[in-house]
């Protein structure tokens, strides 16, 4: 799916960053990206549930504890996974280089890996890049992390909000990677996001939580979960508020601008799935819970048939209303209601025979699917994208 460049500069006060080539990648691309706070910061994260995990989220798990950072280097083109005790070795390797470069801790520094499972880390490749990748570090330089952290992403990801605080405006903003292997499974990609806002260690964490929730976890690109999934956030109050808490009047405000940062990280991504034309969104109304809800969208935006039907500008709300039905929700036929963007295909579950009007909708990039499963009042979205020819041949051959 083309995409127009995004120019925009977005500057997060007292954060550096750098992204430059190390050759890790044969293309020749971009590979090694640097994240930097003047001082340290307050860090949440959350990581894969897969039971593989590569060595720097193994490394970062442990880490991630004690609620501080201050830099995190990502390298893109090897994930550093399956590689055994040598794998660990190398994240510890690099941690160790670069904080004593940067002349902090090792303790507030993460490690990050992407791309192709199994393949040693080369590690003298980085360690010979990080003085340039220290020296090119800049505040105005958060675009070209975000493009050194790409695998098959076609476009560079980054997003922000600002808010106010007792009448000082204060920025969140992130960059994320992914195009394939995304799945609601947290995390399902890499992102790592950054705030100006002072705000306290359990509410971060629990803001990093409810805004993955609600947006990477709602998020399929391909139904596949990788070992190297990462959310990451860092607060290093350079605001010069009072550091929020879960009870602060701000707090809700805060939560709500950091899930729109991740919701459209989260966009982005589906609108950039692998061989993707459109971006799809779908909308479950009338579940019976949120979990059911939840059921019912994934159901629907992981189905193959579902995808594939989009791609050919096929209104086939059959797939739509059978995968709902197979999700295991609770779900009352006669009152179900299918729309695809704002026709109504399916009212008190039979077809209207709407479908050439909604065939001509199709042709569009961005494709609504809203059911009504008339079972309750909870609702939910879940993030996908079209299947076609070219997903299989960016994946027949990604690591030949």
């Amino acid at each position: 799916m083309k995409r127009t460049p995004n120019n925009k500069k977005i500057v997060v006060p007292g954060f550096k960053f750098s992204g430059i080539k190390s050759g890790i990648k044969k293309s020749g691309e971009m590979d090694l990206a640097l994240i930097f706070s003047e001082t340290p910061a307050v860090t949440a994260g959350v990581f894969t549930t897969n039971r593989i995990k590569a060595a720097p989220v193994k490394l970062a798990i442990k880490k991630i504890a004690s609620n501080k950072g201050q830099s995190i280097i990502i390298n893109s083109g090897n994930a550093n996974a399956c590689t055994g005790k040598q794998g660990d070795k190398d994240a510890k390797k690099i941690n160790t280089e670069l904080a004593r470069k940067l002349g902090i801790s090792e303790e507030l520094v993460y490690v990050s890996s992407t791309g192709i499972i199994g393949r040693p880390l080369p590690v003298n490749k980085i360690e010979k890049a990080l003085p340039e990748l220290i020296k090119n570090l800049s505040p105005a330089s958060m675009d070209k992390a975000a493009a050194a952290i790409m695998t098959t992403d076609t476009f560079p990801k980054f997003a922000s909000r600002k808010i106010k605080i007792n009448g000082k405006t204060g920025t969140i903003a992130g960059i994320a990677k992914g195009a394939g292997m995304i799945r609601p499974d947290m995390a399902t990609m890499l992102c790592f996001l950054f705030t100006d806002i002072a705000i306290n260690a359990k509410a971060l964490d629990s803001a990093l939580r409810k805004a993955v929730n609600k947006s990477l976890n709602r998020l399929t690109v391909d139904n596949e979960t990788s070992t190297n999934d990462t959310a990451m956030i860092m607060s290093n109050g350079n605001l010069g508020n009072t550091p929020l808490t879960k009870r602060s009047s701000y707090y809700k405000k805060f939560e709500g601008a950091l899930s729109g940062v991740t919701y459209e990280l989260s966009r982005m991504i589906a609108e950039d799935g692998e061989g993707a034309t459109k971006i799809i969104e779908v909308v479950v109304n009338g579940a019976r819970s949120e979990s059911d809800a939840e059921k019912a969208a994934s159901a629907i935006a992981n189905s193959m048939l579902v995808k594939t039907a989009v791609y050919g500008n096929d209104p086939n709300w059959g797939r739509v209303i059978s995968a709902a039905g197979a999700s295991g929700a609770k779900l009352i036929e006669n009152k179900i209601d299918i729309f695809f963007n704002k026709v109504k295909l399916v009212s008190k579950g039979i077809g209207t025979g709407r479908e050439k009007t909604a065939s001509t909708l199709l042709a569009g990039r961005e494709i609504t699917i809203t059911i009504n499963l008339g079972a309750g009042k909870q609702s939910t979205k879940v993030l996908t994208c079209d299947l076609t020819e070219k997903y299989i041949e960016i994946n027949a051959h990604y690591t030949t």
